[in-house]
């Protein structure tokens, strides 16, 4: 029974691990979300994105999560905003505004917290569990 609970309190590291990651991705794009470029024609801050995968940890036996990839949102649109007097802005005074949606951005860091705060509960029932087994072991001699 130990090594099982164990293996549980690691699997729910590993997914603690990931979704700390992603807090920390996620943070980065609401930091950069007025980022632009400092020149006519330069790129401005893209979101980043972040992929998870399942391994098998062969020491444990178990499948784990960890980050598979930490890339680049290229699927959405800068968005154009009308500046003139910005250093990047273009001939017709359009300056590129990063990719990232502050309300997707939110989302985003609410179901990271959720997830990380699942996985730690799943640590806390498993060392409560193991705390009663050790109190009943001592309980019995």
């Amino acid at each position: 029974m130990g090594s099982e609970i164990l293996n549980a309190m690691k699997i729910s590291a590993s997914g603690m691990r990931a979704q700390g990651t992603r807090l920390r991705v996620i943070s980065e794009n609401v930091a950069n979300a007025d980022t632009t470029g400092e020149a006519p024609g330069s790129e401005p801050y893209r979101r980043q994105t972040i992929s998870f995968k399942n391994e098998m940890d062969k020491n444990l036996g178990v499948k784990t999560v960890s980050v598979n990839e930490i890339g680049q949102d290229m699927a959405s649109d800068f968005k154009l905003k009308y500046n003139p007097d910005h250093p990047a802005a273009d001939e017709n005074g359009y300056v590129k505004m990063p990719n990232v949606n502050s309300i997707v951005e939110v989302m985003d860091m609410r179901e990271a917290q959720r997830s990380y705060e699942a996985n730690l509960g799943m640590i806390q029932q498993s060392k409560s569990m193991m705390m009663k087994t050790i109190n009943l072991l001592g309980a019995s001699q």
